[in-house]
């Protein structure tokens, strides 16, 4: 049945240039974690193009399960301020914005934990959520300086209403898709290209999260959760580029506990922590950004 007055015209999200999605055809494949060290990454970019560091944003969609928070360190912080104008203000820690609905729910009290709220609701109401989230942020420094270079999205996992929703209300610049080895979630990354590729969302590329194991004392790589030649394939077959292959590391699930972005500890640190898979893991997300940033076609 054709929609009254013509299909819906996609917008830009205000104040911000380029918007990138991360996505995962289904849950659990570290797509949060990546989508955050994905934004700090990002953020160190010094592009020649524009002659300073990019202006970077997180904002999570995940309305049901949101995992910014956490990742960032602001589980606990007060609801977002606004505008004059009624638009919401994001919230920063570690000189990054972010938004997310978990900063929407009401605060902790001596029975119940913020983070312990369900958010039950129908179809109607989660997307009207996600417009507010799209349209209703205003991303300007301090609501008045200037906007974002770049717009992380981090989605909910499958192919249901929020991605839906953000295909057809927002222009967006590209999509990266985060997946394990396990042949489980391999057949989730081609419903989730082709999911993307139906709302006209081209593929930036994809990310293989827990590829391998190097132990500390005798630096071999070992295949925990299989052989990642099957992802390799599935990528060469749908002609999606590989961005990086992450090694499994501790250290990147403590920095997420502790609300510390594993890009953004010292490599000191990391070696103290993760020997030599600290360094492969950062070098390999510092690369996927710089590509990333190469595909919006502002590279140098």
């Amino acid at each position: 049945m054709p929609r009254r007055g013509g299909p819906i015209q996609k917008k830009p999200i205000p104040h911000v240039k380029k918007v990138i999605a991360v996505a995962s055809g289904k849950g659990g494949v570290g797509k949060s974690t990546v989508a955050v060290n994905l934004a700090f990454a990002l953020a160190m970019q010094n592009s020649s193009s524009i002659g300073r560091r990019l202006r970077v944003g997180i904002l999570d969609l995940d309305i049901f399960g949101p995992s910014v928070p956490t990742l960032m360190g602001l589980q606990h912080s007060d609801e977002p301020p606004l505008t004059s104008s009624g638009a919401i203000l994001p919230i920063i820690n570690h000189g990054l914005p972010t938004m997310s609905m978990g900063y929407l729910l009401p605060k902790s009290t001596e029975n119940v934990l913020r983070e312990d709220a369900a958010i039950v609701w129908r179809g109607l109401m989660v997307q009207k959520a996600v417009q507010q989230l799209l349209f209703d942020v205003d991303w300007r420094e301090g609501g008045h300086g200037p906007g974002l270079d770049v717009l992380v999205i981090d989605m909910p996992p499958g192919t249901g209403d929020v991605p839906l929703t953000l295909g057809q209300l927002v222009i967006l610049d590209g999509a990266v898709i985060v997946s394990t080895p396990q042949d489980v979630a391999l057949a989730d990354v081609r419903r989730g290209i082709s999911m993307f590729r139906k709302i006209s969302v081209g593929i930036t590329g994809t990310i293989l999260n827990q590829a391998y194991f190097v132990c500390p004392s005798c630096t071999t790589q070992h295949q925990l959760f299989g052989s990642p030649e099957a992802f390799r394939t599935i990528a060469s077959t749908l002609g999606v580029p590989v961005l990086g292959e992450l090694p499994l590391v501790k250290g990147v699930s403590i920095g997420g506990d502790s609300g510390i972005p594993y890009v953004l500890t010292t490599s000191s640190q990391q070696t103290e922590t993760d020997a030599a898979g600290g360094a492969v893991w950062r070098s390999v997300m510092e690369n996927a950004a710089k590509r990333v940033w190469e595909s919006l076609g502002q590279g140098g």
